[in-house]
């Protein structure tokens, strides 16, 4: 699915919350890999209770508008033009809706954690655990440390307790 028909889907959605938006807008974000649309609203505070849970769910809903239109438009084709589009479908996940850049405050703070984290397991030559976290940020966290040489990063636990560990694995 195209950018702009993503910008389009995140203002008809929150056109059916009756939510106002301000504008909508792709970001660039240093080193992550995803695709980054800000939204800009005149109340935000519903979205940040609970830790951001309702901002969590937002982006899960819309990027599972985003394969049912995918989907859709898949079925519609043949051939090698549709394995390109199941392939496109599958990129969605690399997709953020950040409102009012809480989800950037959010990654930053997160990197600061692995940042500090990492330096532990340096200086201690040891592994760290990350406090449990979620997916998006452990996310972060795999991709932040993902050039350390001397550093390896894992999952563990299930559900609500999976938490990253910061592995020293010496120089390289």
């Amino acid at each position: 699915m195209e950018k702009n028909d993503v910008q389009s889907l995140i203002r008809e959605f929150f056109e059916k919350l009756s939510v106002p938006l301000s504008g909508v807008s792709l970001e660039e974000q240093d080193g992550s890999k995803a695709t980054w649309f800000s939204v800009e609203v005149e109340n935000p505070k519903p979205f940040f209770d609970r830790s951001g849970e309702a901002v969590f769910a937002l982006n899960h809903l819309i990027r599972k508008m985003i394969d049912a239109k995918t989907e859709k438009k898949a079925s519609e084709e043949e051939g090698a033009e549709k394995e390109e589009s199941e392939n496109e479908g599958n990129s969605n996940y690399g997709i953020v809706i950040d409102i009012n850049g809480f989800q950037k405050r959010r990654v930053e703070n997160v990197r600061s954690v692995a940042h500090m984290m990492a330096e532990r397991a340096r200086y201690f030559k040891s592994n760290i655990e990350v406090d449990p976290m979620p997916a998006f940020e452990r996310r972060v966290i795999h991709e932040f440390l993902s050039d350390a040489t001397d550093l390896k990063t894992e999952s563990e636990g299930a559900g609500r307790e999976r938490r990253v560990v910061i592995k020293y694995i010496g120089e390289l």
